[in-house]
């Protein structure tokens, strides 16, 4: 909104090296491509094919494969105005209210208006959505989740659209010549030079160093909910586009507002899914063990309340019970089995049976709505170097996101970026990469550890991260648990920065490190409680605090 008040800038010194690890640019193999694209969902999926059809050779790196995005694991839906009772205008209004005052409206009115083109993208891509039967036929199915005033969200193959999407995005890809994937290489770090991006430092899955220079970098490497114990995000959701942008000096925002998805699957050997809140919205009500409705007399949309406020509601009844958790009754919803497929199976498993028996749910960390500064041409602050989908902060999202308003930011950003991409890509030159070995931090000594370095056992450091996350970055904060937080992962930052091996659970660790710290350092900063931000030492909202929390290197106070 254009009357927020001036951002407040926090700067955490870089504890750790600039580049993962050290290189000598002249030694290294080099690709270069007009357009580069880091992951591959939608967001990404989306850039590439839109730079992709303006006619330029187009990069894609993926993590892993297809099935490890949070894109595949989405089950919700794609909100957009395609309803005749419903309009762009009313959905820009739901979006401000769940925004909490920091929705930029600007950005708002553009995606909204947006939504019903990306959804006539899709269909063109082969995406088939659900169908109704009606009088003159068929039409699009459409649901109504938390915060929504109206049914608008559309999904494929009931709660398996992510999947449905990911496979038609990666079908496009295959078929668009213009388009390489890889995913055997992974970007580390962004490099730049004379201020600009040019492209990435990736490892290769031998552990060889590669310099792929490109006019254009995107970014849309997704999420950061494995910080969190407990999550919906599949394992790759380390939040590794947030700390290479931040390394080099790229501007972040908003990293406090971390969403928590109310109802995540909660049995002893399973794995923590989402249950979709599209199960809410067809009717089921969350009670507690003694089938006491969790949602009475908390606010006026009952179980369809915006996240933040569902996931407190459960947390506040868990506390009040002591319980760890409570449960989604389904058993009400008509062909409950029939519309929610994957759910119903995953809850056979363990020998739940949705249509009759409650479903064990409690909050876990789902969606990261802050990110890397990004204008409405998907441009972060480091000109070259653009953002899309989760990892990107447009000021859509506020304090708070619409459900299934993700889905469609990234079509549409994802779209856009691609689109302003194209036009501005120009190949870098090789003199232009080797300026970057008068850094000394470049040429650092990479894989060697100290011979006095500790011997460090990443998967319980990483544990205890998680674990840390969960109890004092979570969904309630105060200045003492994020004081102590910060305290401890500067610690495991300096540890960690000694051993400095290349391998992935290295670079995931220090990642998830740096973006934790962020974090903690934002949430600290913002003393108030707004969206998904609630502060227990400050649990009301204050005019005064109607402005964005920006991240930054203290170096690059500038940009």
């Amino acid at each position: 909104m254009s009357d927020l008040l001036d951002p407040v800038l926090v700067r955490p010194e870089l504890t750790g090296p600039r580049f993962l690890v050290g290189f000598v640019p002249r030694k290294l193999p080099i690709l270069r491509w007009p357009v580069l694209v880091v992951g591959g969902g939608a967001a990404g999926g989306s850039a590439a094919l839109s730079a992709a059809a303006a006619g330029v050779e187009t990069l894609v790196l993926e993590k892993g494969p297809s099935r490890q995005s949070n894109t595949w694991w989405a089950q919700g839906g794609v909100a957009a105005a395609i309803a005749e009772l419903d309009s762009a205008r009313l959905h820009a209004e739901d979006t401000v209210v769940v925004g909490c005052g920091l929705s930029d409206e600007g950005v708002v009115d553009y995606i909204t208006t947006h939504g019903p083109g990306a959804i006539e993208r899709l269909e063109r891509l082969g995406l088939v959505f659900d169908q109704k039967n009606e009088q003159n036929g068929k039409a699009r199915e459409l649901s109504r989740e938390g915060g929504h005033s109206v049914s608008r969200v559309l999904s494929a193959g009931g709660d398996s659209t992510g999947r449905a999407i990911q496979e038609c995005l990666d079908a496009a890809m295959v078929d668009q010549s213009r388009i390489t994937v890889r995913r055997d290489l992974r970007a580390i770090d962004v490099l730049v030079a004379g201020g600009r991006c040019i492209g990435v430092l990736a490892m290769h899955e031998t552990g060889e160093l590669v310099a792929i220079l490109a006019g254009s970098t995107i970014l849309a490497t997704g999420a950061v909910g494995q910080l969190f114990r407990e999550t919906t995000n599949p394992t790759f959701a380390t939040g590794d586009g947030l700390a290479m942008a931040f390394r080099a000096g790229v501007k972040l925002r908003d990293l406090e507002f971390v969403q928590f998805h109310p109802t995540t699957l909660y049995i002893a050997g399973a794995s923590r899914v989402l249950v979709s809140e599209a199960v809410r919205g067809a009717g089921a009500s969350l009670v507690d063990r003694s089938g006491r409705p969790v949602m009475d007399g908390v606010h006026e949309q009952g179980d369809l309340a915006p996240r933040d406020v569902v996931s407190r509601a459960i947390l506040a009844r868990m506390v009040e019970t002591g319980d760890t958790h409570v449960y989604l009754d389904a058993s009400r919803v008509p062909d409950v089995e029939k519309r929610f497929p994957q759910i119903a199976r995953m809850c056979s498993a363990f020998d739940i049976e949705i249509d009759r028996d409650p479903i064990p749910v409690r909050p876990g960390a789902h969606y990261m709505v802050g990110g890397i500064t990004t204008d409405l041409d998907a441009r972060s602050s480091m000109p070259g170097l653009f953002a899309c989908g989760e990892v990107a902060a447009t000021g859509l999202h506020g304090a708070n996101r619409l459900a299934s308003n993700s889905l469609l930011e990234a079509f549409v950003m994802g779209h856009r970026a691609g689109e302003i991409a194209a036009i501005e890509a120009e190949r870098p030159s090789t003199a232009c990469f080797e300026q970057i070995g008068d850094d000394p931090a470049v040429t650092a000594d990479s894989d060697a550890s100290p011979e006095n370095a500790p011997r460090i056992h990443l998967d319980d450091m990483l544990y205890s991260l998680k674990s840390l996350m969960w109890r004092q970055v979570g969904l309630v904060r105060s200045a003492e648990a994020l004081t102590d937080a910060t305290v401890n992962i500067r610690f495991w930052q300096r540890v960690l920065a000694k051993r400095r091996h290349v391998d992935p659970a290295y670079i995931d660790l220090t990642n998830m490190l740096l973006v934790g710290r962020l974090v903690a350092a934002s949430a600290l900063a913002r003393e108030e409680s707004r969206g998904t931000h609630f502060r227990s030492d400050h649990p009301e909202p204050l005019e005064s605090w109607r402005r964005h929390v920006v991240a930054l290197r203290p170096e690059d106070e500038h940009r």
